[in-house]
């Protein structure tokens, strides 16, 4: 396993030293990119509190694998803290996580303080976060907490379900195709250019589609309609993302 940011960590090494706020999370799943304004601000406000943030990249696609891509996609996407990939899941196993993002807060004597899987949650996680570093330094003056980024991630909210996400090729009834697919590892290939595919219903606030392949400079999300029509032959969908909406 490789590290980005930092030439390397040992969780045993921070004990005593630092609290920790681990983030399981994905560069190609949107709502790990939504969560990415707070872990970007929390380290800003925090580490020099006391507070380490890292990053566990874990690959939902299987273009994720590759540590050139993430590594790109981290620096494009801001993330100064250290990142652990973990391309074959074996930090994700040893603590169990159950999702994109899943996000873990120790204390300076490493003891688990918060669990929270998903997106949301943000005035408590920041709280914790306050609490724990106050017992690192003594003339820690905490500020405010952060402000919503977006309307939906306000305390008490409630948002209407958003259609689960498509995977591909295992969800494939879920899309009207067009032209010639064939089935890859965990995509629908294009045979020929102008190949169609699109979701047949959903709810959300907005979708993105997970495309790779030729004709794609660089694998990831792209925000789409519901509907996505391949530039060339050898253009692959790996599936369709969706965000929560505001109740009508």
């Amino acid at each position: 396993m490789a590290w980005l940011n930092v030439a390397f960590l040992r969780m045993a090494k921070l004990v005593g030293q630092e609290a920790t706020l681990i983030e399981f999370f994905d560069v190609a799943r949107v709502n790990s990119q939504r969560t990415l304004p707070y872990l970007r601000e929390w380290h800003s406000r925090y580490s020099g509190h006391g507070l380490r943030v890292i990053g566990v990249h874990c690959p939902g696609y299987s273009f994720g694998v590759d540590g050139d891509l993430v590594e790109r996609a981290v620096e494009r996407m801001g993330i100064e803290y250290a990142v652990l990939l973990d391309p074959g899941f074996e930090v994700w196993r040893e603590y169990g996580n159950k999702g994109w993002p899943g996000r873990y807060l120790f204390d300076v004597d490493g003891r688990l303080r918060y669990v929270h899987y998903g997106e949301g949650d943000y005035l408590d996680c920041e709280h914790a976060i306050q609490e724990a570093v106050a017992a690192i330094d003594p003339v820690f003056d905490a500020p405010e907490p952060m402000a919503p980024v977006r309307p939906e991630d306000a305390e008490g909210v409630l948002l209407s379900a958003q259609t689960a996400d498509v995977a591909l090729p295992a969800d494939r009834e879920r899309l009207e195709l067009e032209g010639h697919w064939s089935e890859g590892e965990d995509y629908l290939e294009a045979r020929s250019a102008g190949a169609r595919a699109m979701v047949r219903s959903f709810s959300a606030g907005a979708a993105y589609a997970v495309v790779a392949g030729t004709g794609v400079d660089e694998p990831g999300l792209r925000e789409s309609d519901g509907a996505v029509e391949a530039p060339a032959a050898g253009f692959r969908l790996h599936g369709f993302q969706f965000t929560p909406a505001f109740p009508a």
